[in-house]
């Protein structure tokens, strides 16, 4: 690979310098520049095998040097680098013509196996068009588990091939196709959802292929599929690993072919579309066990978009909670008690995405002030808030005591200091609201309050 020459922009010297390493120790020689304007004056001068290319720089934008790459008569593929990991820069950079994309801190393994993909094949470059942002919201996430779900949509964007997405139940899959089909070149043509898995077969050959008059009892009437109302767009086919095999012979043919009969029909029809399918279970598994057919697997599974469990990318929860419960809030200005951030990622969230938002939705319904706390959440989520059990409260008690007597602490002080933290997680738990606490510990609010001026609280707010 001596021949081989790689580019790489980037104004972190150090970074940039260890980039070279990399690149010399793959056999390939490197030039490096800090700056947008300084890369482009090279490229115009010198042909290179891989241009790895920052976008955060100090003259010029990232994307701009990218474009400029890209519409060059020789253009090599770029490896896009960055510290903001988010699905709208990886659709972007895919869709300017990057042909791949890795977050910083970079994993070297990652990053020496991408540069040799890079070196051995170039990527075409496909004009721009704006990011499904709300849709990318929903699906957001820095975790690398998430990193390589963006690319693979990105990926996915920028051909017309059938696209497989997997994953458990909840994790987006359609979220994902909706993004794969608004940064296509379909983009302007329908999106057409069927579920297959909620029809029994006679309706789903009806709904997925159309009927003709009269073809079955009920019919009625001839009327289209959801193939030909996909017509120049997307069919997104949910669930396709419940499709009954007799169904599955009738799609391999349009698959393979783009022809298809009618229920009841003897015309050959023709629809142009892109297929995009999505399932839960293992295709894989399902071949196996004779339920679903080889050669249709094959056709399907051109590109795969795997999406992980919430419970494989759980620091991606934060974000996704803020985003949700600003969502859900309707203007309402609400935020999460510690407890309660400290429930939503130790949960495992065996629904994913889904059950994260149903649970916050529930959350906002049952909160009527301005904080969550754990019991405004559904039983399942708050379980460990209700399980007084598992708290060694005479070990912290112990450790604390400890502490305490070293300082020479009187027990007045000692007494004093731990009425003031009860009586303060008490009005957290009861959203600062003195008339509910007191109802609560049968105490007169009166005597409540007097306590709480005495221990120093009567400035934080109450109702």
């Amino acid at each position: 690979m001596t021949n081989r020459k790689i580019l790489i922009i980037e104004d972190e010297a150090a970074l940039a310098k260890a980039l070279a390493t990399v690149c010399e120790r793959l056999d390939a020689e490197t030039t490096l520049c800090a700056s947008g304007q300084r890369g482009l004056q090279i490229l115009k001068k010198e042909i290179f095998s891989l241009v790895i290319l920052d976008l955060g720089l100090p003259d010029i934008s990232g994307w701009r040097v990218l474009e400029n790459v890209n519409q060059s008569l020789v253009r090599p593929p770029v490896l896009i680098i960055t510290a903001r990991g988010t699905l709208d820069n990886a659709v972007a950079a895919r869709q300017l013509g990057a042909a791949a994309y890795l977050v910083k801190p970079l994993d070297l393994r990652e990053l020496e196996r991408t540069i040799l993909d890079l070196l051995a094949e170039a990527a075409p470059a496909s004009p721009a068009t704006p990011p499904a942002t709300e849709v990318g919201a929903l699906l957001g996430g820095s975790s690398p588990e998430m990193q390589r779900v963006f690319m693979a949509i990105a990926r996915a964007a920028t051909t017309d091939s059938p696209a497989l997405l997997t994953g458990p139940t909840g994790t987006g899959k359609t979220l994902a196709a909706q993004v794969i089909h608004a940064n296509s070149r379909r983009r302007d043509a329908p999106f057409v959802t069927l579920l297959c898995g909620s029809l029994p077969e006679q309706l789903l050959e009806s709904e997925l292929f159309g009927h003709e008059k009269n073809s079955f009892t009920g019919a009625g009437d001839m009327r289209p599929g959801h193939l030909e109302r996909a017509a120049g767009g997307t069919l997104f086919l949910d669930e396709i690993g419940d499709v009954p095999l007799a169904i599955q012979a009738k799609l391999l043919r349009f698959v393979e072919e783009k022809t298809f009969n009618r229920v009841g029909g003897r015309e050959d029809l023709r629809v142009d579309l892109r297929l995009i399918t999505a399932t839960h279970r293992s295709l894989r598994d399902e071949v196996q066990a004779g339920r679903f057919r080889e050669d249709l697997y094959y056709r399907l599974h051109v590109l795969e978009v795997e999406l992980p469990p919430l419970a494989k990318r759980s620091e991606d929860i934060p974000a996704l909670s803020a985003f949700f419960l600003n969502r859900l809030s309707a203007g309402r200005e609400l935020a999460f008690a510690s407890d309660t951030s400290r429930l939503l990622m130790n949960y495992s969230w065996p629904g994913n995405v889904r059950e994260l938002r149903n649970a916050l939705e529930h959350a906002v319904a049952a909160c009527s002030g301005k904080i969550i706390q754990p019991h405004h959440l559904p039983k399942a989520v708050g379980l460990s808030a209700d399980e007084p059990a598992n708290i060694d409260l005479n070990g912290v008690l112990q450790r604390w005591v400890a502490s305490k007597v070293q300082t020479g602490a009187s027990y007045k002080e000692l007494h004093a200091e731990v009425e003031s933290t009860l009586l303060k997680h008490l009005m957290q738990h009861f959203e600062q609201k003195p008339t509910v606490l007191a109802r609560f510990l049968k105490m007169n609010r009166a005597t409540l309050l007097k306590k709480r001026r005495h221990l120093g609280l009567d400035s934080e707010k109450a109702e």
